[in-house]
């Protein structure tokens, strides 16, 4: 195998030439010289025209911007200087949490993820951490969009305000969570019903069921199951499953007495000629028993 000799000028090792490209700038430098001092003299001038502006006095005016400009995304900018200018620094820490809140208040939802998602990485043992993770939380909760759309965003709602609970069982921020977890899951009841109407109003009852026995099974404390139970004991009479449907109009009776959906199935199943009756074993009595519902 021929090998290919190289030319003398590539046969200098890396440090060689970066020492013979050095030597040339400097030999060269005197001879563009001219005034007082030349090229060298800017060369080796110091740059004194950026000066740091102190950590905490950034931060001041962040707040500043937040509270008195109302100007939330200028705040943003303050507090991402101090981050980036003061590193590692007690003020970057607390900077880089306001920065997030300023990013949820400036309606900049994936900024503020962005933020508290850092934070929690780099101070997980935080007091503030739980703040950080409900933050992440409510902006997933504000971007739910209306039932006729894609859950994704609930569902991303639902994980990140169940872990605020998980993680921070005692916080004032895990109450808050709650709230917003109720109002995430019945989102999502509210999908589940509004597809199993639709394929009820298609007399496609077995994937209705589906449906309504998600609402059932899942989401018990929302205000949807009601009507689940309902639909239910509506699409079993359609089918001839008049024992599921004796069960369904039972386990609203228990439970919701007062409701109008159970007047509705209580005639309903009166007129196949059979009475409300519980099927201790059929999976909506389980559903509602594991709740203490039934």
């Amino acid at each position: 195998m021929s090998t290919q000799r190289l030319s003398p000028e590539l046969r200098i090792p890396l440090t060689g030439r970066i020492r013979l490209a050095m030597s040339l700038i400097v030999l060269a430098l005197p001879l563009s010289g001219c005034g007082t001092g030349g090229l060298w003299d800017k060369f080796l001038a110091k740059d004194d025209t950026f000066v740091d502006e102190p950590a905490d006095k950034l931060y001041n005016q962040g707040l500043f911007m937040m509270n008195e400009k109302k100007d939330p995304k200028g705040a943003v900018k303050k507090f991402e200087e101090v981050d980036r200018e003061h590193p590692y620094s007690d003020w970057a820490r607390k900077s880089l949490l306001m920065s997030a809140y300023a990013s949820y208040q400036a309606g900049d939802f994936d900024g503020c993820i962005g933020s508290a998602t850092r934070y929690i990485t780099l101070h997980p043992g935080s007091p503030d951490a739980a703040y950080a993770q409900y933050l992440i939380a409510a902006s997933h909760y504000d971007q739910i969009p209306d039932i006729s759309r894609d859950q994704g965003r609930t569902e991303k709602a639902i994980a990140s305000l169940e872990e605020v609970i998980r993680k921070y069982p005692t916080s004032e921020y895990a109450t808050s969570a709650k709230v917003k977890l109720e109002g995430a899951r019945d989102q999502l009841a509210g999908k589940e019903m509004d597809i199993g109407r639709y394929y009820m109003e298609k007399r496609d009852y077995t994937a209705a069921i589906n449906r309504f026995k998600t609402v059932v099974t899942q989401y018990q404390t929302t205000r949807h199951v009601e009507e689940a139970l309902f639909r239910l004991t509506e699409a079993y009479m359609a089918i001839g499953i008049v024992g599921e449907a004796q069960t369904a109009a039972a386990v609203l009776g228990h439970n919701f007495p007062d409701s109008k959906w159970y007047k509705d199935a209580y005639n309903l199943v009166k007129t196949g000629g059979v009475e409300p009756e519980e099927n201790k074993g059929s999976y909506i009595s389980k559903a509602f028993k594991k709740l203490g519902l039934g």
